[in-house]
Parts: structure tokens; sequence; C-alpha cells
């Protein structure tokens, strides 16, 4: 008995420990954004450009004829766009600490390496939240608006949302270790996603290379999925929304798990060759 609630007061102390190390890497992400206004200026900024200079051009040329409010359409994707694209720059912080050997520190600890990765996902994810916000308010300020249940759906979704683009992101630190290179990398990966994912052009119709490409996209389930919480009910739904919910977390948690993986495993050897 004494050997059994020894073995159970381990597993418990280990799970203490783990989540613990994930609040405090996430919470030390947070407070360095938080001390930086330069970060949460351009996590404000940058839905001005994206949703009102970007979306505003295409609602006011392309919005004819589609079968839908394109302007919802199109906030409802940059919404999810934010919070996929912003963790997943936010991750090359990693990149820094690795100049700094913080991440050495952080490996000879007794956590878990997927402990360390997920604090920093959702370190990271405070930024995208911040530019969600602002895509909302600028939506709001273009006259388009979501209704509280809707919005409701998307919060519950966005650690969903955040934690695919960060586990995206550790495949590239994993192979690149040079700021500049990994800065450059990341903007490959998230910026053909907004385009090709659907998040602000309709992709219903893509074939092709084009259609292979969305469909190897975590983005696109991402944005898939919050669409039909969004446009559930709705006359809009059919011709909005292209996979069934469960399609498209069950296509969410694959992706997200074989990335945190591998990435994470690229990660450690990376350092470990250090």
């Amino acid at each position: 008995m004494n050997e059994i609630a020894m073995t159970t007061g381990k597993g418990k102390s280990r799970f203490g420990r783990e989540i613990n190390a994930i609040i405090t890497i996430a919470l030390r992400d947070i407070t360095l954004a938080i001390r930086s206004p330069v970060t949460i200026i351009m996590s404000l900024a940058m839905p001005l450009v994206m949703m009102g200079m970007l979306g505003g051009s295409l609602a006011q040329n392309m919005a004819g004829g589609i079968g839908f409010n394109y302007s919802k359409f199109m906030m409802v994707g940059m919404m999810v766009n934010m919070l996929f694209m912003v963790t997943t720059t936010g991750m090359m912080s990693l990149v820094e600490d690795h100049t700094t050997d913080f991440t050495q520190e952080m490996l000879v600890s007794p956590v878990s390496r997927y402990s360390i990765v997920i604090g920093k996902i959702f370190g990271s994810s405070f930024g995208a939240i911040v530019s969600m916000a602002g895509t909302l308010i600028v939506g709001i300020i273009m006259g388009i608006t979501l209704n509280p249940g809707q919005l409701l759906m998307i919060l519950i979704l966005s650690p969903l949302i955040c934690l695919s683009g960060g586990a995206l992101a550790m495949i590239v630190i994993g192979l690149i270790k040079s700021n500049k290179t990994a800065n450059i990398a990341v903007m490959l990966i998230t910026m053909p996603q907004m385009f090709l994912s659907g998040a602000i052009i309709p992709i219903s119709n893509s074939s092709g290379i084009l259609s292979v490409l969305s469909h190897a996209m975590p983005m696109t389930y991402c944005l898939d999925l919050v669409r039909a919480v969004v446009y559930a009910g709705t006359s809009e739904y059919a011709s909005v929304v292209l996979f069934n919910p469960v399609v498209n977390f069950i296509a969410i948690a694959a992706l997200t798990v074989i990335c945190l993986i591998v990435g994470t495993f690229l990660f450690a050897r990376s350092e470990k060759s250090r």
C-alpha cells in the first residue's frame, strides 16, 4: 500500500511540476511582451494593415455575386489568421533563447521537452490574442460584427489554433538556428497559408496543386472549424464551410501532434549537438 501511495504521489508530483513549468514559461513570455510596448503596438497595428487595407480592398472589389456576406467571411478568416500567424512568429523567441543559452538552462531542468514547447506556445499566443482583438476592433469600425455566442466559440477554439501554429513553427526552429533565416522561413510558411487556406479568398473552387496545398495546411482546418461554429444554423453555412467539423478537428489534432513530436525532437536534438 505504501509503495502504491508513493508511486501515486510521484505521479501527481511530476504532473504538477510539468503544469508549473508550462505556466512559468508562458508567463515569462507574456511578461516580456507586456514590457515591450513595440510588441503590443505591432500586434494592434498588424490587423489595421491586414484587415483594414488588404481586406477592405478585397471586400470592395470581389464581394459581389459570391453568395454570402464577404465582410463577415473575411473578418472571421483574419481573426484565425492573426491567432495562427502571430503565434507562429512569436515562437521565434526560441531562436533568440538559443543564442543566449537560455534554452540550454531549460533543457537541463527536470521537466518534459513538451512542457517547455507548450509553455512557449501559450506564451506566444498572448500577442496572437491581442492581434485578434485588434482585428475585431477594426471589423467593428468597418461595420462588421459577431454576436457574443460566436465570439465565445472563437475564444474557446483559440488555444487549439495557437497550439497548431506553434507546433508547425517548431519544425522550422528545430532545423534552423539563425534568427534571420528562421524569421524568413516562418514567413514562407505563414504567408501562403493566409491566401491558400481561405482566410481572405474563398478556396471552394481550388483545384490541382493549389487544392493539394490547401488540404496540406493546418490553418485550412482551423479556419474551417471556426467558420463551422460561426455559421452554424445559417443559410450561408453550405457556401462557406468546406468540411464536417469532426473532420476538421481530427485533421487539426493529427497535424498538431505530428508537428509537435517532430518539431520537439528536432529542437531537443539540435540543442544536444551544440
